[in-house]
């Protein structure tokens, strides 16, 4: 598995707060079957012109010494489109996943179906394909806008806890993987428990075996290889299975 969005960064976000916290997590996630993982920490588009912080690539260097064998980093950002982006900071690869042409982008909360579009599509203008990373938190996500973003250029990363969890958020995340508008799942570890490993057994277990393959493997190999990503099936995630996830996914934060 190949997680895509994480903030294991140490100490520049709300994430991991030491390299030995990164480490300590890093380690779970080796032993669970994750064998890449990127780096995403949290970016404003106003300020994507000055380039990563120096910091971010201080706080990187210190973890790539001591990180774990078994699991590859990956560097990017979680960019929030608080301004369009400018061409400039669209060149700069060391925004992309992987130095990809795949961008993880987000949005304010309160995000307005126009404003996401027309966002979007000036990402896309620049010569970058905007993953949107956990499109089940805005209140316009619905199967008919996240067709809208899709059209549009953009590629969905559904968080992969949130899939399996008994709200509206994992309502409107089991809506996109039902009408095969899921690209990705990704964990968006801030230094906790959060991981891939219990979603893919769960998809596993309700015969979800090729969509599991494609969102935690083949499609996130493609991103970092800079491939085009192949159409995830629909998938009805069961009822049944959300309710008996609830303790424990709530216990995990």
């Amino acid at each position: 598995m190949i997680d895509l969005h994480s903030h294991l960064l140490p100490g520049v976000d709300d994430g991991s707060r030491s390299v030995e916290q990164s480490v300590q997590v890093l380690t779970a996630m080796a032993a669970d079957g994750v064998r890449g993982i990127c780096l995403t920490p949290h970016l404003v588009a106003s300020r994507a012109d000055q380039g990563i912080p120096e910091k971010y690539d201080a706080a990187y260097a210190a973890l790539a010494i001591v990180a774990p064998e078994g699991i590859e980093l990956f560097r990017g950002v979680e960019l929030l489109l608080d301004r369009p982006l400018s061409p400039e900071a669209a060149a700069d690869r060391r925004l992309t996943l992987a130095g990809s042409q795949y961008i993880l982008v987000e949005f304010t909360r309160m995000i307005s179906a126009h404003t996401a579009i027309t966002a979007l599509t000036q990402v896309r203008q620049l010569g970058l394909i905007p993953v949107v990373a956990h499109p089940e938190r805005y209140a316009v996500c619905s199967p008919v806008e996240i067709s809208r973003w899709r059209q549009a250029g953009a590629a969905m990363q559904v968080d992969a806890n949130t899939l399996f969890q008994p709200t509206a958020r994992g309502r409107r995340a089991r809506a996109l993987l039902e009408y095969g508008l899921a690209d990705i799942l990704a964990a968006d570890n801030h230094g906790d428990s959060r991981s891939l490993a219990l979603p893919s057994e769960r998809l596993h277990e309700m015969g979800g075996e090729v969509q599991a393959d494609l969102l935690l493997d083949r499609n996130p190999a493609a991103i970092v290889a800079n491939e085009p990503l192949v159409p995830v099936p629909p998938l009805a995630v069961k009822t049944s299975l959300v309710s008996k996830l609830r303790s424990l996914l709530d216990s995990n934060g």
